[in-house]
C-alpha cells in the first residue's frame, strides 16, 4: 500500500449527495475474482448515456484528466459494503475523497470510510462551507497534509485551509502505507515466539 503523507493534486467535483457503492462500482462487475482492473469501471453507469460516454458527466470532461482528488457531497459511499468501490476509486488514480458532514448526514458511510483506510485511500471530512467553495470554483488544486491533518485548496480567486480529523490508528496505517495484515506482520517475531511456547492442543475425545 502506498504511504500517504503530503499530497498535492488537481480535484474534480461530483455534485451529488448520497452516492452509493452501486453507483461507484455496479454490482454486475463484482463477479470478477481479481483485485485489479476496476479503475476503468468507476461510475460506469453514470458515465454513459444510451450506451455512449456522457460528455456532461464530470469524470468524462477534459479537466478530469490527471485529477487525483475527488470532491463530492455528503453521505458518499452509502449502500452495500463492497470493497470494490474503494478499489475502483484508487485504481482510477484518486488518492483522496473530500466530502462534507451536513446536519445528521455524515460525509462518508462508515463501512466505506473504513474500507478507504484499509486500502490507502484518504477520506477527508470537511465543513459544508469549505466544500461549497470548491464547487463554486469548479477547478483548482488541493494539498492534503495527513501528518498535520490540514487541507488547503488553491482556487482561482482564493486559498482556503481547514483542519480535518482521522482516527489515530488509521492515520498511522496510512502514513506508513500499511494495511491490517502488514501491521500484524510487524509483530511476526512476537507471534512466532508465542506459538513456539504454546502447548499443543489435546484432541477432543471421539
Amino acid at each position: 500500500m502506498q504511504p500517504f503523507d503530503l499530497h498535492t493534486g488537481a480535484f474534480i467535483c461530483l455534485d451529488r449527495a448520497n452516492i452509493d457503492t452501486d453507483a461507484i462500482m455496479p454490482a454486475r462487475f463484482l463477479k470478477r475474482i481479481e483485485r485489479v482492473g476496476y479503475g476503468e469501471l468507476l461510475f460506469m453507469d453514470l458515465r454513459q448515456k444510451d450506451g455512449r460516454p456522457d460528455s456532461d458527466f464530470p469524470l468524462n470532461r477534459p479537466e478530469a484528466r490527471g485529477a487525483t482528488v475527488l470532491v463530492a457531497r455528503q453521505n458518499f459511499g452509502c449502500g452495500s459494503s463492497r470493497e470494490h468501490a474503494v478499489w475502483a476509486i484508487a485504481q482510477a488514480g484518486f488518492r483522496a475523497v473530500i466530502a462534507p458532514r451536513v446536519g445528521s448526514a455524515p460525509a462518508f458511510a462508515d463501512i466505506f470510510r473504513n474500507n478507504c483506510y484499509k486500502n490507502g485511500l484518504l477520506p477527508v471530512e470537511v465543513h459544508e462551507a469549505f466544500i461549497n467553495r470548491l464547487f463554486r470554483a469548479g477547478t483548482g488544486r488541493v494539498t492534503i497534509d495527513l501528518g498535520e491533518k490540514w487541507i488547503t485548496a488553491f482556487l482561482p480567486e482564493e486559498e482556503v485551509t481547514e483542519s480535518f480529523h482521522v482516527p489515530e490508528g488509521a492515520r498511522a496505517m496510512l502514513l506508513d502505507g500499511l494495511d491490517e495484515i502488514a501491521l500484524t506482520l510487524q509483530q511476526e517475531g512476537a507471534i512466532a515466539a508465542y506459538e513456539a511456547r504454546r502447548p499443543d492442543l489435546t484432541p477432543l475425545a471421539s
